[in-house]
């Protein structure tokens, strides 16, 4: 079994849905389970119906946009499939429904039972046109695999319960040869059948996951970029791709902020030794980037994360005291709260600064911390890190730019700038 994921850009209109198709015929014997986003820009659109929601306002025009837009997309990928236009259907008659109610009280809670249909409403898509397209392909519902906490927005897995539920509910779909599994990235269920999500950009995650759970051969990535750069090719002339880095490299360059993988996707992978390629959708017989245990390619090439629209918040007791253990629980304890992570820390005597991303989450915690402590910020900054740097590098980045904060370890420098 190979996992295959498909990002939002892949599926963000008929053609795309079409690419996805064309990709898969290059691998006619191979079993596979597709992973595929919510088409195009649809999550920032259901999160715009979400919050309408939250905040009682109308947000019937903008569903009826993103039903338009999906139906327009069937009917070109698939037309004249009822069965699929039906369940589309009913899915977004189900958001009418919601809609329709008062607002539970618990925005995050809302925000998952709105958010996660993207992934429902392309998956169903992308199944019926492989179908038109004479392909056997078999629709699951990932809640009916992934289970999760009630931690709404941010769901962590329980890896058990999932595992028996693969080895339950898949079981009757891996029997063909060769199979072909579509199911949602980024959603997840409670024990009590609500809906979870498991953060933006999670459907890395979720094809990890799914990796996990069924001991793929292997997990591949189909991006619109040929595969891991040394940095953001839009803000840095001369990247070169990563063709083969590690898991801890991988790791530690999706930690500080590396766009192309989710954060969570490689620790299930490297459990079990499961090799992760990212590949370009655009070009599929490019080499792309191979992440696995070698390490000897790791320190060849520096590697560059920029991170802009960073808070840079300093904490201090308002007696001067030191900043110590039992303060600091406090503080982390406000954090986890919030759900607001913290990018980078450092600590003085009397004061505990942090970079963490601007967000209403951010500064409503600013607010909150403000009733205990000394609080000042910085907004604006940019936090930038540098994997296996070297001084002419570091000066010509910092250049120009006032250093609020600097770190260095053996392999890595990241500085907050102004």
């Amino acid at each position: 079994m190979k996992v295959f994921k498909f990002g939002g850009a892949s599926v963000k209109d008929a053609t795309g849905v079409r690419n996805v198709a064309n990709v898969l015929t290059r691998f006619p014997q191979d079993d596979l389970l597709i992973v595929v986003s919510a088409m195009g820009k649809t999550t920032n659109a259901l999160e715009e119906v979400a919050t309408a929601h939250a905040e009682g306002r109308d947000a019937k025009a903008l569903l009826e946009a993103l039903r338009a837009a999906h139906f327009g997309v069937l009917n070109e990928a698939a037309p004249g499939d009822a069965a699929a236009a039906s369940a589309l259907d009913l899915s977004f008659r189900d958001v009418l429904r919601m809609l329709a109610t008062r607002s539970s009280g618990d925005v995050d809670e809302d925000y998952d039972q709105i958010v996660s249909l993207g992934e429902v409403w392309s998956t169903l898509i992308v199944t019926a046109h492989l179908r038109a397209a004479g392909m056997k392909a078999d629709w699951v519902d990932a809640r009916d695999v992934v289970l999760t906490d009630e931690l709404f927005r941010a769901a962590r897995i329980d890896w058990e319960s999932s595992s028996a539920n693969a080895a339950t509910r898949l079981r009757s779909f891996l029997t063909a040869k060769p199979t072909r599994i579509v199911t949602q990235g980024f959603i997840g269920r409670t024990a009590d059948g609500r809906t979870t999500t498991l953060g933006r950009e999670g459907s890395d995650f979720s094809a990890a996951i799914f990796a996990y759970l069924l001991d793929a051969e292997s997990v591949t990535i189909w991006k619109d970029v040929p595969g891991m750069f040394n940095a953001d090719p839009k803000r840095f002339p001369d990247t070169r791709l990563l063709s083969h880095i590690s898991y801890r490299e991988a790791i530690e360059l999706s930690y500080f902020g590396a766009s192309v993988i989710h954060p969570r996707t490689l620790q299930p992978l490297q459990k079990k030794h499961i090799p992760l390629y990212v590949r370009s959708f655009i070009d599929p017989d490019a080499p792309g980037s191979t992440i696995d245990d070698r390490s000897e390619n790791d320190s060849l090439i520096p590697s560059f994360i920029v991170k802009p629209k960073q808070l840079l918040i300093s904490i201090t007791p308002r007696d001067l005291s030191f900043i110590v253990e039992e303060n600091l629980s406090g503080i982390f304890w406000l954090f986890a709260q919030r759900n607001v992570r913290i990018d980078l820390m450092q600590n003085s005597a009397v004061a505990f600064s942090v970079a963490v991303e601007d967000t209403r989450r951010s500064r409503e915690l600013i607010e909150e911390l403000r009733k205990a402590y000394e609080v000042r910020y910085n907004e604006g900054c940019e936090l930038v890190t540098v994997r296996h740097f070297d001084e002419p590098t570091l000066s010509a980045l910092t250049q120009g730019k006032e250093v609020l904060i600097e770190q260095r370890s053996r392999n890595t420098a990241r500085f907050v700038l102004k």
